[in-house]
């Protein structure tokens, strides 16, 4: 049996579970593949980026190129509580300390994240909740966005690819290699550190730069030429 990891790190998982290394190749991660045939998809059909606009435009936030993009994205059953009360204070802060910023949040239809997001941010001007998103109406507005918070995992591997910083409501993440890289930061669901992190890419070219020019672990959409190449290698090998 084939394996295919995405990371070095992958790689030696297997190794230490008596995989053979012969039959393991590191190949990225197909989701890198994904996001960018999507993204060239957007970017050559005027038509699928006009209706991707248009539609943003009637959930009622419209792009003005003059201000910075915050997305936001929440739905992990850990953060339900007082974990999303402290998200929402915390995007609160970053709303009224920066009015000429937009913070857009596709909201997570669950009670328990509509509830305090709904009741603590829907009346503040420049943070949008709007309804889910499909995918590529997502991935242009992730790619518009200046940095991203968040508390998805798919999110750690796909926003590095497009040069967005990735603040990750979580205190462990399984995708480690992108806290070594340094595309993602930690910071849990504790108000002050939220606010701190964002403010610092808000603040500090520098420290922005570092992490939107930082190597993408997790591939360069290439993955599935690797797959290919591997598997014709094994068959004519037998």
């Amino acid at each position: 049996m084939s394996h295919f990891a995405p990371t070095e790190k992958s790689k030696n998982n297997l190794l230490v579970e008596n995989k053979s290394d012969s039959l393991i190749t590191v190949t990225g991660n197909t989701v890198v593949d994904a996001l960018l045939l999507a993204l060239n998809k957007i970017k050559s059909d005027s038509n699928l980026k006009h209706n991707i606009i248009e539609k943003l435009q009637n959930e009622g936030f419209v792009f003005d190129p003059k201000r910075k993009i915050i997305l936001v994205t929440g739905h992990r059953r850990e953060n339900f509580g007082d974990g999303f009360v402290n998200i929402c204070e915390a995007l609160k802060e970053l709303a009224l300390n920066y009015p000429d910023i937009d913070i857009v949040y596709p909201v997570h239809l669950n009670p328990n994240v509509q509830k305090p997001v709904q009741e603590l941010l829907s009346k503040i001007s420049n943070i949008y909740l709007i309804k889910p998103l499909e995918y590529e109406s997502f991935l242009y507005l992730m790619n518009e966005s200046y940095f991203i918070i968040t508390d998805s995992g798919g999110i750690q591997e796909e926003a590095p690819s497009l040069g967005k910083p990735v603040l990750v409501m979580r205190n462990t993440t399984e995708r480690p290699e992108a806290v070594e890289a340094g595309t993602v930061r930690l910071v849990g669901t504790d108000k002050n550190k939220i606010v701190q992190e964002a403010q610092t890419l808000l603040d500090n070219e520098q420290v922005y730069k570092q992490m939107s020019e930082a190597h993408n672990p997790y591939g360069d959409g290439n993955a599935s030429k690797r797959i290919v190449k591997f598997i014709k290698g094994v068959a004519h090998d037998s």
